[in-house]
């Protein structure tokens, strides 16, 4: 690898630091400078600015759990096993970026177009999953739904504890943030189970 590649590979796993501990608002590009280990303006010289960083960051992030996402559907695995594995690859996902779902409300508020733009270069194709529940409900093996639903739910349940993390860190967990971490790690088979048996025929 190029030392301009390795520059540039340092750079985003200290921003995906800073951005993981301060959020998108509160990391200073100076901090990130410092977390690579190179001046500032070097810093600029790969990204002009923080948004062009955490965009960066950020589809590199997405890049990689649709991949795993992409794998999963696409793998011709039984409707338990996909929902299993991708609980638990989508939970730990944003366990290791929490900053995810700020940042694409914070997007999604300000420039809906350019986040769908860079989320539509990802996308994984989800119909063979959609078949494979088709065919198992078919089969006698889960209940009648919309396929459809059934992933927004698993979605929903996997997702809305870091979307709502600073409201439910308080009320639940008292503002401990380890607490609700360890909780998150739990919740990898919690949604799963909860899923499934809300489905077996």
């Amino acid at each position: 690898m190029s030392e301009s590649k390795n520059t540039e590979e340092a750079i985003l796993e200290a921003a995906q630091t800073v951005f993981i501990r301060k959020g998108m608002d509160g990391a200073r590009m100076q901090e990130i400078a410092d977390e690579a280990n190179i001046n500032k303006a070097l810093l600029h010289y790969y990204f002009r600015s923080k948004q062009k960083l955490f965009d960066a960051v950020f589809s590199k992030v997405l890049s990689g759990t649709f991949n795993e996402m992409r794998a999963i559907f696409q793998a011709g695995l039984s409707v338990e096993h996909a929902i299993k594995r991708f609980a638990d690859s989508y939970i730990d996902t944003l366990i290791k970026n929490p900053y995810i779902p700020e940042f694409v409300i914070h997007e999604l508020n300000k420039d809906p177009e350019a986040l769908k733009k860079t989320v539509s270069q990802n996308l994984p194709d989800i119909s063979p999953f959609l078949r494979t529940i088709q065919k198992e409900m078919e089969e006698g093996k889960i209940i009648r739904m919309e396929p459809k639903q059934l992933l927004m739910n698993t979605i929903s349940l996997c997702i809305f504890p870091f979307v709502g993390r600073p409201i439910i860190t308080q009320i639940l967990f008292e503002g401990d943030e380890q607490e609700f971490y360890q909780t998150m790690e739990r919740r990898k088979k919690d949604v799963s189970d909860f899923i499934l048996n809300a489905i077996k025929s």
